[in-house]
Formats: structure tokens, C-alpha cells, sequence
């Protein structure tokens, strides 16, 4: 079982990692981590490790969805992990996979989980539901393109 001290400082450093995303302070974000990031992104099956790929994976959705934010966190410990649902909210205002911005909003769930070694965090899980975001979106016609293993 994980000290209350040590929850406390997983719980600032998810504060941390979650508001510099919205800020897109990734310098700072990237520091959350152990040394090494990693985002697992479960519906899609892509995997973003290490500092440059995660990096191109802020870029990438910063790009398409620049005001994206979060609303309604809500924290779950356990003594390895920190799950964290919210609701994950933004509007499609540039490119998203090779396709014209929409200027349409979306608002999906969210589950993430937080891997950590003591008050780091070693990689971040993340549970969505893919065809509503895109949809939403405006861009469902990348739903056949993901369902192909393609995008």
C-alpha cells in the first residue's frame, strides 16, 4: 500500500502532466515522466515511446485539435497505478491525418492510466472510444481507414 505522501505527489505530478498538455508546455510535460515517455493509445493500437515520438504525438494532435483540454477529472489510486477519468473535449482546427480541419467539436470519455516508478510516470494508458472522436470530428470516413490497420 502507497504512503499518502507518495499519492500526493502522484496526484500533483498527473496535475502537472495534465495541465502543461493543455498549455502545451510539453518540455514540462515530458518532465512528469521517469526520463522516458511512453503513451500507449489503446483504441488505435499506436504506441508513442520515447521523447521524440511523443513529441510528434503532441504535435500531431495539438495540431488538429490546438484548444484541446480536459473537464470533469476525477482521480482513482491504487498503489502501482493512478487511473483518471475525465472528459476530453476540443475542436478540429488544423490538419488531422492528412485531412482538412472541420472546425467541429468533440467531447469524448476518457480513461487513462498512469504507470508509475515512486512519483514518476512511466507510461500512460490511454481508453477511448476512437469512432466517436473522429466522428464527431467530422472525419468519418477515417473510420474504414482505421478499421484497415491504416491512417
Amino acid at each position: 500500500m502507497i504512503s499518502e505522501d507518495l499519492r500526493e505527489r502522484r496526484h500533483e505530478i498527473i496535475e502537472e502532466h495534465m495541465d502543461t498538455e493543455v498549455t502545451q508546455e510539453f518540455d514540462r510535460t515530458l518532465g512528469t515522466f521517469n526520463g522516458h515517455p511512453r503513451y500507449e493509445i489503446m483504441a488505435t493500437g499506436q504506441i508513442f515511446d520515447g521523447d521524440e515520438e511523443v513529441m510528434g504525438y503532441y504535435r500531431m494532435t495539438r495540431t488538429a485539435f490546438p484548444d484541446q483540454r480536459h473537464e470533469n477529472v476525477r482521480y482513482h489510486f491504487a498503489d502501482e497505478s493512478v487511473v483518471v477519468e475525465f472528459d476530453l473535449l476540443g475542436t478540429n482546427l488544423g490538419e488531422f491525418y492528412d485531412r482538412p480541419p472541420t472546425g467541429k467539436a468533440f467531447r469524448v470519455p476518457i480513461i487513462a492510466v498512469f504507470f508509475f516508478d515512486e512519483d514518476r510516470i512511466t507510461n500512460e494508458r490511454v481508453y477511448f472510444d476512437a469512432a466517436s472522436l473522429i466522428t464527431q470530428a467530422g472525419h468519418a470516413e477515417l473510420l474504414t481507414l482505421l478499421a484497415s490497420g491504416g491512417a
